[in-house]
């Protein structure tokens, strides 16, 4: 937002390229999808949680330009992150209107979503953390920030004496932000998929796909 003012030497600003976390996410379940409608549930209406649904929807679009992408927020101000009953209403009516997938970005309003997902069967993305133990068999994936990956790195800088403030940005690039895939989902991404999503995610670390931050 405008000319950020920059941090004190002492101090260092760790940022997360989440739409470049949510693109991939975005493809695979645009992937898995059957129905080619997948939803978005997003907590309060704001510049950074819009990131996620630019990053999402633009990585659903890069492997299904027709698939449809329903997107709502649970309110405008700090609740909006939790209302898990919000959260279930929203996404009730997402896979009533045909949507098998949920990516949600809203803070404890995303237990309402894995309820949701849980109740009929369909499918819900987990953010941040891996969020498969939410609804164990509905949780396709995770979009999951590196905050160990970024942490490391500064204690390293510091040991090694190289730190210095400002702001340090971590994308897929460093590890900053990526996807679950381990033995608890395997099974519901097909290798196919996989490999795709794979090539993606070499393709944005390549500079080859620009992903959008803004909606």
């Amino acid at each position: 937002a405008g000319n950020p003012i920059p941090p004190p030497p002492n101090v260092a600003a760790l940022k997360f390229k989440e739409e470049e976390g949510s693109f991939l996410v975005g493809a695979l379940a645009a992937l898995v999808s059957q129905s080619k409608k997948v939803g978005f549930v997003g907590g309060m209406d704001v510049p950074l949680i819009q990131k996620f649904e630019a990053g999402f929807k633009a990585g659903v679009k890069s492997v299904c330009p027709n698939c449809g992408v329903i997107s709502q927020y649970a309110g405008v101000t700090p609740i909006a992150f939790r209302n898990p009953g919000k959260g279930k209403e929203l996404a009730l009516n997402q896979y009533q209107q045909g949507v098998d997938v949920i990516y949600h970005a809203s803070g404890s309003t995303g237990l309402g979503v894995f309820e949701a997902a849980r109740q009929t069967g369909k499918y819900a993305i987990g953010v941040d953390a891996d969020q498969y133990g939410e609804a164990p068999g509905r949780v396709l994936t995770s979009m999951v920030k590196g905050i160990d990956v970024a942490v490391f790195d500064m204690i390293k800088r510091a040991r090694d004496k190289t730190f210095s403030g400002g702001i340090f940005t971590y994308g897929l690039a460093q590890s900053g932000v990526g996807y679950v895939y381990d033995e608890h989902n395997r099974a519901l991404i097909p290798d196919s998929v996989r490999a795709r999503v794979e090539q993606l995610k070499t393709d944005i670390i390549a500079g080859k796909i620009p992903v959008p931050s803004t909606r």
